[in-house]
């Protein structure tokens, strides 16, 4: 009894011995001190608040210290940069983080963490790290060893302050920066939000895309007019500018501002009377001087923010303006930045290989200037393909062995938008291919969709979705690979599934059907294009369809074969493969035929994956059905193009057998192409409102988007009703119709116009006439229709040394033919071409200003042995009018009347086979 008192009693102690200091302990264990040297720079505090804020959420009460390290307890921080001579709590391996950016956490149970970055930046990533770690896990975890090292240098996202349409009076590209175009560039919160998005995923670049932002940022002394915005404007810009890269250092990134060549202020340009922007104009001492001291003065107000030049678009492609213009404008311009600033620390240049030969410009630039870097398109304006080839992948080879940081641009995305995508297994292949096969080491990433409308989506809601919010994945995803391409197949598929999980609540087995979906969808868009496409560039928008004759007659809507060589794994375009069909020939790789069934399989694949969730079930309702939503659309976006390719084929093979089976064929699979497109309509009438983001007169595929004309599918399921019903038409009049008379020829009507600049002579547009004046070439065979036209005759070696220019004046709106040399021509081509380059809106952003983008007349004259030549029409009103083409030969074959409708055909003077675009127009 007395011994059962004396241990009830001893219990009793330990009980309120523990009650008063429990509480003690508890707090004791609960204080962590962070470790620093006192030093740290905005990049180190950032990292460090965090860190704090985190372990702050799980009541740890937090305290930093510059004290010993030494005293440094269990869950105490220790943070240090790699190289400092400081003392080390336990040996740790610092050899594995020598790259810039790289960092170690260490942890060992009763011993403190060790976080070591190589740099700030390093630290920072360190501290974040944890932080998610303690975050996702709940506690603090007590063995830890992580060593991250990033593979790319440069992982960056770019916004665009540019618009879906061009402002008033202006031309492409010019948008200053002001409230009333991008009441988006003044949000502080906003912008917040998207730099803490890019620090989590680890991106440490950020690029503003503009076509003249000086104007709207600097004052020049010399040009005192120049400035573009009011005064109170542009003192907000200067306070948004600083805010935004000041914040963005905090975070470890580099902004970026990106420019066109040469484009000049428009109060500038009425100031002295020029255009602001003239391709074809030659480089002026005004215009050379205006933007070296706009770049100077854009230095020395903001010496850490590099520069992006695009050289092409706005001036002649690759020559020699090209490298003129880079080292005696842009360069000195930034050195005299410098210079006025007393600093000789380089702040980066990125030279964009775009319609430019950028190998050449580098050679010249790189003595003059080393902080240089190289960017070129990935898969041009779209994404097509892990498997680049080709002279494109060449250049890339090329511009990565220079020896400077080559950056991979993931460019617009004209083949995704506006639905979601997010493929990680197509991605990690595409970031792979980067360094295998362009052996680059950067990533520079568009938004996945509506880049000219950001910050919003597509979605039709009640309040806009922000694509930040939507396309969080997309971020993440190619930021993940970014860092490090090469994991493991099996593990990614969990990591994402684990992803997906905890955004929509799911389980792991529904998570799985999602990432399914996701990688399923991922792949249609990318083939699509590939096989059928016409351009990679943004003036075709995918997921609008294609017209019958854009399959069966892609020459005529200016088809840029650069997609089919370079962006595509090696096949068969539907033109090659029914003509190979035709003559019995052996197929070569990826086909028409292969990619219709393939999308078809990956389509009901990815509709059965997301099907198969109740979204009753899920955490954000709303969103899992807007993606259920998406996939639908694919699934019907996939089955319109498969049955209208198998169609084509059927329609090609009549051109060769005259037989109207062929086309009875097709009509079948031709009524389902549009059924599926009607359903497609259905699906995005209420879901999205718009497909494509670009809505000006550039966009030429399916159908021309002048004046935001035909942006949506119900604007498209009319025309593509109307050519089922012509070609059911053409089927039934050809089975009853039987007629030998030959077609009337439609003359071309000539317009009367005096010519106000000295001519070198005109011809007549029949056999034997001479085409250039210094030169032999006739005309072997030529178009009847051009029969009372007359042509102009210029100096073939002043065209190729100077252009051509021709002033005229004419009482009523005329067109101008305009006859391109159908040379084989690869862009972006160091080799310079004797033939003028047709017009191309993939380089050039005003090759559609007067309407001369696509040709009317195809292989319309024959000329000597230079081959057959296109017709391009240039429309000029009423009035006194200039012509200006760029260096090379080219035909001036005469002057219509501006009303006269111009029948789109083929002449076939090249051998070519029938022309069949009347079955549907």
């Amino acid at each position: 009894m007395i011994q059962s008192c004396l241990q009830m009693n001893k219990i009793l102690k330990i009980f309120f011995f523990c009650l008063i200091f429990t509480p003690l302990i508890a707090q004791k264990s609960n204080k962590i001190t962070i470790y620093t040297d006192g030093k740290s720079g905005v990049r180190q505090a950032f990292g460090i608040e965090k860190l704090s804020e985190s372990l702050r959420s799980f009541g740890y009460q937090i305290k930093i210290s510059t004290n010993d390290f030494s005293q440094a307890q269990n869950n105490d921080i220790v943070i240090r940069k790699n190289g400092e001579n400081l003392l080390k709590i336990y040996s740790a391996d610092t050899l594995l983080i020598k790259k810039k950016e790289s960092y170690l956490i260490q942890k060992t149970d009763k011993k403190p963490f060790q976080l070591i970055g190589k740099d700030d930046s390093g630290v920072l990533y360190a501290c974040l790290d944890l932080a998610n770690r303690i975050k996702e896990n709940k506690k603090i975890p007590q063995e830890l060893s992580v060593t991250e090292v990033p593979e790319m240098v440069l992982r960056g996202t770019c916004v665009g302050l540019q618009k879906p349409k061009l402002l008033p009076d202006r031309e492409v590209y010019e948008y200053p920066y002001t409230p009333e175009s991008f009441p988006w560039f003044y949000d502080k919160a906003l912008w917040l939000k998207y730099l803490d998005m890019m620090v989590e995923n680890r991106y440490n670049s950020l690029y503003l895309w503009n076509g003249h932002p000086f104007a709207s940022l600097v004052k020049l002394k010399d040009y005192p007019y120049a400035v573009e915005v009011d005064e109170a404007t542009f003192q907000k810009n200067e306070e948004m500018y600083r805010f935004l890269t000041q914040e963005a250092d905090k975070r470890g990134i580099w902004v970026i501002q990106m420019f066109y060549n040469i484009i000049v202020s428009k109060p500038f340009a009425e100031h002295h009377k020029i255009k602001t922007q003239d391709r074809n104009r030659p480089i002026i001492p005004l215009i050379a001087d205006y933007t070296r001291k706009s770049i100077a003065a854009f230095v020395e107000k903001y010496p850490n923010v590099g520069l992006l030049i695009t050289l092409g678009e706005a001036m002649e492609g690759a020559g020699q303006d090209d490298v003129d213009w880079f080292t005696k404008t842009i360069i000195p311009g930034v050195q005299d930045g410098l210079k006025a600033i007393h600093s000789n620390n380089e702040p980066p240049i990125v030279l964009r290989a775009h319609d430019s030969d950028a190998p050449r410009v580098m050679k010249d630039a790189l003595p003059l200037y080393k902080n240089l870097y190289t960017m070129a398109k990935y898969n041009g304006e779209a994404l097509t393909t892990y498997t680049p080839r080709g002279s494109w992948a060449e250049l890339h080879r090329k511009l990565s062995r220079i020896g400077t940081v080559h950056v991979e641009n993931v460019h617009l995305l004209s083949n995704l938008e506006p639905f979601r995508y997010s493929s990680p297994d197509f991605i990690q292949k595409s970031v792979q291919a980067m360094h295998n096969v362009y052996e680059a080491n950067a990533l520079h990433l568009y938004p996945q969709a509506s880049y000219w409308d950001w910050p919003y989506t597509a979605d039709k809601t009640s309040q806009r979705i922000l694509q930040l919010d939507r396309d969080e994945m997309w971020y993440k995803t190619w930021a993940r690979y970014a860092w490090k391409s090469n994991r493991e197949r099996n593990e990614e598929e969990v990591f994402w599934q684990n992803h997906i999980a905890k955004k929509f609540g799911l389980n792991e087995n529904q998570a799985k059907k999602v990432l399914l979906a996701y990688e399923e969808t991922g792949e249609i868009a990318p083939k699509l294009l590939r096989r059928y496409g016409i351009t990679d560039g943004n003036r075709q928008t995918l997921t609008l369809g294609m017209l019958m004759t854009q399959l069966i007659n892609p020459y005529r809507y200016s088809l840029l074969n650069l997609l089919y060589e370079s962006e595509a794994p090696e096949g068969e375009k539907i033109i090659d493969y029914a003509e190979k069909d035709w003559k019995g020939e052996k197929h070569i790789g990826e086909t028409p035929l292969q990619i219709a069934e393939e999308v078809k399989k990956h389509a009901q694949k990815a509709l059965d994956a997301i099907n198969s969730i109740d979204s009753q079930s899920v955490k954000d309702k709303a969103e899992f059905e807007r993606l259920k939503n998406d996939v639908r659309c694919y699934h019907a976006m996939a089955n319109f193009y498969a049955e209208k390719a198998l169609a084509s084929l059927d329609i090609l093979r009549f051109k060769y057998s005259n037989n109207v089976h062929d086309l009875e064929k097709a009509l079948p699979r031709l009524e389902e192409s549009v059924k599926h497109y009607s359903t497609l309509t259905n699906l995005t009438k209420d879901a999205y409102l718009y497909a494509n983001s670009m809505q000006t007169k550039q966009r030429k595929i399916p159908m021309r988007g002048v004046d935001a004309t035909f942006i949506h599918w119900k604007e498209m399921l009319p025309v593509f009703q109307k050519e089922l019903n012509r070609f059911k038409f053409c089927i039934d009049s050809l089975h009853h119709v039987k007629s030998d008379k030959k077609a009337e020829i439609q003359y071309l009507k000539p317009a009367e116009i005096s010519f106000i600049s000295k001519i070198d002579g005109q011809y007549l547009s029949e056999k034997g006439q001479t085409l250039l004046s210094d030169t032999s070439l006739i005309i072997n065979e030529i178009a009847p229709e051009l029969k009372f036209l007359k042509g102009v005759q210029f100096s073939k070696n002043k065209q190729i040394l100077e252009g051509t220019k021709l002033e005229f004046s004419c009482k009523i709106p005329v067109k101008v033919l305009v006859g391109y040399f159908n040379e084989s021509q690869q862009m972006y081509s160091a080799k310079k071409s004797i033939f003028l380059p047709k017009p191309q809106l993939e380089i050039d952003a005003s090759a559609n200003n007067y309407g001369q983008s696509e040709a009317k007349i195809t292989n319309a004259l024959l000329a000597g042995n230079w081959g057959s030549v296109n017709i391009h029409t240039y429309t000029f009103e009423a009035g006194a009018n200039t012509l200006t083409l760029g260096k090379g030969v080219a035909l001036v074959l005469g002057f219509v009347e501006g009303k006269q409708d111009l029948k789109v055909f083929d002449a076939g003077l090249a051998g070519n086979a029938k022309n069949i675009d009347w079955l549907f127009e």
